[in-house]
């Protein structure tokens, strides 16, 4: 009989809970470590920051879904990891042993590495509900005295799709409310060009994404590097492409919202042989810890190298077919383990990303995420806007019904018409 732990109940976490579950036998067990009782749709929380969707919307207390699931959910959070000693120390002080252990926690937001970035500073966010709800807020107060906007991506980030997202949600939330015309908007970013994604871009997204910018009247800045931010000026270094300063900047905004760099959370921080410098979790092609075998990880908070030197640090995201085919790979791999047999299974790590912009979008496909690729697309209009909508109310449904069943997939399949895509493969 084993027991299996899974540390962090986001999106890589709760779906990974619910496959790793339909992979045990009727005499082991399974644990979900949380800070809380509720999932939160993150994808939702740039419709959050403009008033489009309240937190009832897009949060499911996941208490009578484990336990009808049979899985034991440890709502105090986790103080600490200690993998040479098989246990999970609790935020109470309590000690959760373990015979496999699935880290699936997301990152610690880097808000601090920066002077006056976040929340707790003079910028917005939409990395957590909490965040976007203060940014609602600050929304409305937008609306009563328009000026300028500043929104993007800082230094080491490695999630700019929310950012583009949030930047034409917003652009679309002003005009509706019509006070486009008093607000200047600018989108910063360390990104070596608009569109790079940390993927070195996905078929034409520099080309669909600047010309959505010149069509909404919206200003640049790439290889940008924040050095502070004031209560009401972003100061900015702008490097050359041999990473040289260009210049400074200066620019006063009545509203910014700059998505930060992540790091590794502090349960893992730190740990040698499991994490690199950064705290992010290192992993085998099957997901699992050399130095502790009996570790596995999934999500954002994987250790991913960036795909190459770039004037200003962008990382490489982990986006949600890629987290999907992670999941799956480590349910079937602790699956045969516990048959006593090898793990076989590796992640595909494609991109599938559906980026709203309030009544458009764009979408995309990289098969793999890394280049070269076999399948580089991309694609905007209308019907992406309803897609992430429908992808919306499609995985709360997932999350509330408890299934494990894979999306991405589905929807790679439909938009290139593509006989496979397989999220995992055996070798």
């Amino acid at each position: 009989m084993a027991h299996v732990v899974v540390l962090g109940a986001g999106l890589g976490g709760v779906i990974m809970a619910y496959e790793m579950k339909d992979q045990l036998g009727p005499g082991d067990s399974l644990t979900v470590v949380s800070k809380g009782t509720h999932y939160s749709f993150v994808p939702s929380n740039p419709w959050v920051a403009v008033g489009w969707r309240g937190r009832d919307e897009i949060e499911v207390d996941l208490t009578e879904t484990m336990a009808r699931k049979g899985i034991t959910l440890r709502p105090e959070g986790a103080a600490r990891v200690h993998p040479a000693e098989n246990r999970v120390e609790l935020i109470t002080g309590e000690n959760l042993p373990y015979d496999y252990l699935i880290i699936a926690t997301g990152p610690d937001l880097a808000f601090d590495e920066i002077p006056g970035l976040g929340p707790d500073g003079h910028t917005q966010s939409v990395c957590h509900i909490d965040h976007a709800l203060v940014a609602e807020k600050a929304f409305h107060a937008l609306v009563k005295n328009p000026g300028p906007v500043i929104i993007g991506a800082v230094q080491g980030a490695s999630c700019f799709g929310p950012a583009y997202e949030f930047l034409f949600i917003l652009e679309t939330a002003l005009r509706r409310a019509k006070i486009r015309d008093r607000v200047p908007m600018t989108f910063v970013t360390a990104e070596p060009y608009i569109g790079h994604l940390g993927l070195d871009g996905v078929g034409d997204t520099k080309g669909l994404l600047e010309s959505e910018m010149r069509a909404h009247h919206i200003k640049w800045v790439t290889n940008a590097r924040v050095t502070s931010v004031d209560p009401d000026v972003m100061h900015i270094e702008e490097l050359a492409e041999d990473g040289q300063l260009k210049k400074t900047l200066d620019l006063p905004f009545a509203y910014s919202m700059m998505l930060p760099a992540f790091r590794g959370v502090p349960a893992v921080k730190g740990i040698e042989g499991l994490t690199n410098p950064r705290g992010f979790v290192l992993i085998d092609k099957h997901q699992r810890n050399a130095a502790f075998p009996n570790v596995f990880a999934v999500g954002v908070g994987v250790a991913i190298p960036p795909l190459g030197p770039t004037p200003v640090p962008v990382g490489v995201p982990k986006t949600g077919f890629m987290i999907e085919s992670m999941v799956t790979a480590t349910a079937h791999n602790i699956a045969s383990l516990l048959r006593g047999e090898e793990p076989h299974e590796v992640a595909s790590w494609n991109a599938v990303c559906l980026a709203d912009f309030g009544d458009s979008g764009v979408a995309f496909v990289a098969q793999p995420q890394i280049p070269p690729r076999n399948v580089n697309w991309s694609s905007s209009g209308k019907w992406v806007h309803y897609a992430k909508v429908g992808f919306e109310k499609y995985f709360l449904r997932k999350i509330r019904m408890g299934k494990s069943e894979p999306f991405y997939e589905r929807l790679a399949l439909q938009a290139l018409g593509i006989d496979k895509l397989k999220s995992t493969h055996q070798e």
